[in-house]
């Protein structure tokens, strides 16, 4: 596999560019090729005019691209319209372009035309995914691909603009044109094809968990009770405005999801106090606010890059949230990636979220960074992978200090929390458990009977007093600790009762050998 890179300035220019890169690879013409555009611009003109040159100069070559935040050009920003031929090499190797109207199809039709493609088409091998910015929730679009073959690879990025609080995005392809509503898929395999993708996030929780306690698919109406905006209000002082989304694009929700770390950023917040994310947070979720911690992301792309390298990729795709681009604001926007420059070709963008499967279950992610490593044939001598070192990275910002902090001590306050809990119940138990036979203690066992006065005319009940005969003569012939243990054995027969056949039968000890069973909604045959 090869990789050219042209940026486009002006139709005279590009056509002239791609006119001599066909006249000096006359050899590749029997070769397959495609050629992927990356536009900040969205113009549906200026996008056409691109198209067109392409279709003048290779007309018999598929072309698809889509809208974005920046593009990446080996790890590098990238021009505001950039194309991108891949050359296949091995006459194995194949791939195809679908494109799906979201305003025409429903989702769980296109994806049953995706699964369906794909088992048709056993030599597919990873699909990529152009996706424009959706209405609500992709959550039914990542689980109507679950039936995908296990071994198949799926990722990909959703499109935007270069300005992130936008919901203007397109995707465009030969066969089907621009649209500003539509997935593109791209199924790329064959006998000597392969590929692999990871994830990294970087990202820390920060502060407290919050159950949610509320949801209704993608808008989170409720954390631990109180509307879910409140938690950004109280905790980051983020106001319920216009600028909403692009105050929180550094703090996303942290939680576990298809068993995998999921980062979701809130797109809106609402009216009554509910936030809208990019797909479904199920009640039940436990999440945390979370903040990019430098050191971390660092040493995850490390860590990653030296498994890219073992892989021997000929070409990488990258698909980086545009929130990490404002991330790194004070560096080149595309500092993390300098570890894969030197491992193979990459092109990619900026995006409004980030697809990744990951154990069988597609995930959307948001400020992740989810890299594709492709090649064809048996891989090559692999190549050592480094980061730039930089003397400030030592030195630890202060809000990150503040953020491990504020981390530390919300954990310790939550084990605090725990043993707390766990000495209340203790506390509690103790209030009404006699402490010799497990049983209830009078008191405890004297408010079950008012309680069930109480409800005389809704429900019967029947009440069994009991004590041992001649316990004076056990104590007196044996010892008290005798005598203890005959009560307590008695205690144990009660409970079996209990467990065995009524669990909703209360037993209490009534004094020092007097037992009480109280039986509710008992009808004299039991």
């Amino acid at each position: 596999m090869k990789q050219f890179r042209f940026e486009y300035h002006n139709s005279e220019l590009l056509e002239k560019e791609l006119s001599e890169f066909r006249n000096q690879n006359d050899s590749d013409a029997v070769k397959t090729k495609l050629f992927q555009i990356y536009s900040e611009v969205l113009e549906e003109d200026a996008v056409r005019k691109v198209c067109e040159v392409i279709g003048r100069i290779f007309p018999d070559t598929p072309y698809m691209g889509c809208s974005t935040s920046g593009n990446i050009i080996d790890c590098q920003l990238s021009g505001s319209i950039t194309v991108v031929c891949t050359v296949f090499e091995l006459p194995t190797t194949q791939f195809r372009i679908y494109q799906y109207d979201l305003s025409k199809e429903p989702v769980e039709e296109i994806t049953g035309r995706i699964v369906e493609e794909t088992e048709k088409n056993s030599w597919v091998k990873a699909i990529e995914l152009y996706f424009t910015i959706p209405e609500g929730s992709t959550t039914r679009f990542c689980d109507g691909l679950k039936n995908i073959r296990k071994d198949v690879q799926i990722f990909g990025g959703v499109a935007c603009s270069d300005d992130i609080t936008s919901d203007d995005s397109c995707v465009f392809s030969k066969q089907d044109g621009f649209s500003e509503n539509s997935i593109l898929v791209l199924f790329y395999g064959g006998e000597d094809f392969h590929v692999d993708s990871i994830n990294v996030t970087g990202w820390k929780p920060l502060g407290r968990k919050f159950r949610v306690t509320k949801s209704d698919g993608c808008v989170v109406q409720e954390l631990d009770g109180i509307p879910a905006y409140d938690v950004y209000r109280k905790y980051l002082n983020i106001k319920n405005d216009e600028n909403f989304f692009y105050n929180t694009l550094e703090f996303p929700l942290f939680y576990e999801h298809n068993d995998t770390t999921i980062l979701r950023t809130p797109v809106a917040s609402n009216e009554d106090g509910s936030i809208t994310m990019t797909s479904d947070i199920d009640v039940g979720s436990v999440v945390r606010i979370s903040y990019g911690d430098p050191g971390t992301i660092i040493e995850s792309i490390r860590y990653d890059s030296q498994r890219i390298a073992g892989f021997g990729p000929e070409l990488l795709h990258i698909f980086s949230c545009a929130a990490r681009r404002t991330f790194w604001t004070n560096r080149e926007p595309t500092y993390e990636i300098y570890p894969f420059k030197e491992i193979a070709p990459s092109s990619g963008f900026f995006s409004h979220g980030e697809f990744l499967r990951t154990g069988g279950s597609l995930n959307q992610h948001n400020v992740t960074l989810v890299i594709a490593a492709m090649r064809e044939g048996e891989k090559k001598e692999p190549v050592a992978a480094g980061l730039r070192e930089e003397k400030s990275l030592s030195k630890v910002p202060l809000v990150s200090r503040l953020a491990t902090f504020i981390s530390v001590t919300s954990l310790e306050l939550e084990e605090m929390n725990r043993k707390l809990e766990s000495a209340n119940e203790k506390l509690r138990m103790a209030a009404i458990i006699d402490g010799l036979t497990g049983l209830y203690n009078r008191k405890e066992i004297q408010s079950r009977i008012e309680q069930a006065l109480e409800r005389i005319g809704e429900e019967k009940f029947s009440l069994v007093m009991l004590d041992i005969d001649n316990f004076k003569q056990v104590n007196d012939t044996y010892g008290h600790q005798e005598g203890d243990a005959v009560i307590v054995g008695l205690a144990g027969i009660l409970q079996n009762e209990r467990t065995e056949r009524r669990q909703n039968v209360a037993s209490g000890r009534w004094g020092g050998e007097e037992f009480l069973l109280l039986f509710p909604s008992c009808n004299g045959d039991e």
